[in-house]
C-alpha cells in the first residue's frame, strides 16, 4: 500500500537528521535552512517480532517485512501559504501525505541556529499551523467563491450541502483550529475528502530533545508539546533524532544492547513506527510457508477479498475462501496442524472483516 507519512517542522529543527535515521540513508542535513530542496522519500519496515517467530518456525527460502513510506519535506517558514520560502511548492507536498509528523525543536544547542532566535516549541507549532491553516483557507474560499451563488438559488441538495461544509470549516480555520478537530458527520468527510485539506490529516508531534532527556524521556518543552498535543487528542513521541541516527548505524544486536545500556526498551524511532502505522489505521495480516514468509499491511475494515487484492489482482478477481488462523493460536500450538485440530482453522468468505495478526491463505480460481 503507497501509503505515506510527511515530516514537517521549520528548518533546523532535526527533521533530515530524524529521515537518516528512519531510512539509514544519507541525505544532506545541513545546519542552514533548505538544506532538503526536494522532498525525500524512503521506506521503512515495521518492527514485529511476530514475523520472526514465523520465520524460525516455517524457515522460509525469504522474510518479507511489511513496510510504508516517510516523507522528509523541505523546512516550513513563517509566510509559506504567501510564497516565503519554498512557499507553494512545500504546502503542494505536505498534500500529498496521508499523515503529518511534526517535528518541534525541544532541546537547546547554541551551535545549531533556531530560526526565530530562540527555543519555544509552542510557537514553533503555531507557526506551521498558521501557515497550513491559511493554506486550506485559501482553497475554501476559491471553491466557495464558485459556488455560492449556485448555492442560494439552486436547489440542487448536493451543491447546498458542499457550500454549508465549506463554510462550517471556514469558519473553524478562521478561529485558528484545524480541520482534524472538527466534529463532521459522514456526509461532511465525503465532501472533504476530494479537497486533500492539509489541516484534516492525523497527525503525531516528535519532540526532539538532546540524549540526556531522551534517556528520561522529557524536559520543560516537551511537557508544553504534551499539553498541546492533548487538546488534539494527538500521540507525542519523545526522542533524539541524533542519538537515533547513531543508532541506525549499528547491528540490530549492538543496538538492543545500548538501549539496554541506556535503560530504554524501545527506540524512539520504533515508537515512531509503531505509532504513525496506527495513526494510518494500518494492521497487519501475515502469509507463511516454506517459500517465503511475509507480512502485509491493511486498512482497518478492509474485506478478505480486498486483502487478497493486496497480493495480486487475479487472487481477489478469482477469491473463492479464505482459510485463516490466529497468529495467537499458531504461536500457542507452534503447529498448523494442532490449529486445525483445535477447530481454530477457519473459512471465511469475501466479506470476512481482516483482523490484524491473521494468518492467511486464500483460495482462488482465474
Amino acid at each position: 500500500m503507497a501509503l505515506k507519512a510527511g515530516i514537517v517542522g521549520l528548518p533546523n529543527v532535526g527533521k533530515s537528521t530524524l529521515f537518516n535515521a528512519i531510512t539509514k540513508k544519507h541525505i544532506l542535513a545541513a545546519n542552514y535552512p533548505f538544506a532538503t530542496i526536494d522532498p525525500n522519500v524512503g521506506v521503512v519496515t515495521v518492527p514485529d517480532s511476530r514475523l520472526t517467530f514465523l520465520e524460525n518456525l516455517y524457515l522460509p527460502k525469504s522474510t518479507i517485512p511489511t513496510s510504508f513510506e516517510f516523507t522528509d519535506i523541505a523546512g516550513l517558514v513563517e509566510g509559506a501559504s504567501k510564497g516565503e520560502g519554498l512557499g507553494n511548492k512545500f504546502l503542494s507536498h505536505i498534500r500529498e501525505v496521508d499523515a503529518i509528523v511534526e517535528v518541534v525543536r525541544c532541546f537547546i544547542d547554541e551551535n545549531i541556529i533556531h530560526v526565530s532566535g530562540k527555543v519555544d516549541p509552542l510557537k514553533d507549532i503555531e507557526i506551521i499551523n498558521v501557515e497550513l491553516i491559511l493554506s486550506d483557507l485559501e482553497i475554501i474560499e476559491n471553491r466557495l467563491s464558485k459556488i455560492e451563488k449556485k448555492a442560494q438559488t439552486t436547489k440542487e441538495k448536493e451543491t447546498i450541502a458542499e457550500f454549508e461544509t465549506l463554510k462550517k470549516c471556514q469558519k473553524a480555520l478562521l478561529d485558528n483550529i484545524p480541520l482534524r478537530r472538527l466534529e463532521l458527520d459522514e456526509e461532511e468527510k465525503l465532501i472533504i475528502k476530494n479537497f486533500n485539506f492539509i489541516t484534516a490529516k492525523p497527525i503525531i508531534y516528535v519532540a526532539n530533545v538532546n540524549e540526556e532527556d531522551a534517556v528520561v524521556g522529557k524536559n520543560e518543552f516537551t511537557s508544553q508539546v504534551e499539553e498541546y498535543a492533548a487538546k488534539e487528542k494527538a500521540s507525542v513521541i519523545v526522542m533524539c533524532a541524533k542519538l537515533e541516527s547513531e543508532l541506525a548505524e549499528l547491528e540490530e544486536s549492538d543496538k538492543q544492547a545500548f538501549l539496554k545500556e541506556l535503560g530504554i526498551s524501545y527506540s524512539g524511532l520504533d515508537k515512531l513506527i509503531f505509532a504513525t502505522y496506527d495513526l494510518l489505521g494500518l494492521q497487519t495480516f501475515f502469509t507463511v510457508g516454506k517459500d517465503e514468509c511475509r507480512a502485509w499491511t491493511f486498512k482497518k475494515g478492509t474485506t478478505a477479498k480486498k486483502a487478497a487484492g493486496l497480493i495480486h489482482s487475479d487472487i481477489e478477481r478469482g477469491f473463492i475462501k479464505a482459510e485463516i488462523m490466529k497468529y495467537n493460536d499458531l504461536e500457542e500450538l507452534k503447529d498448523e496442524k494442532k490449529v486445525q485440530e483445535a477447530g481454530k482453522l477457519n473459512l471465511e468468505g469475501k466479506d470476512y472483516i481482516m483482523q490484524d495478526g491473521d494468518i492467511v491463505y486464500f483460495r482462488f480460481n482465474v
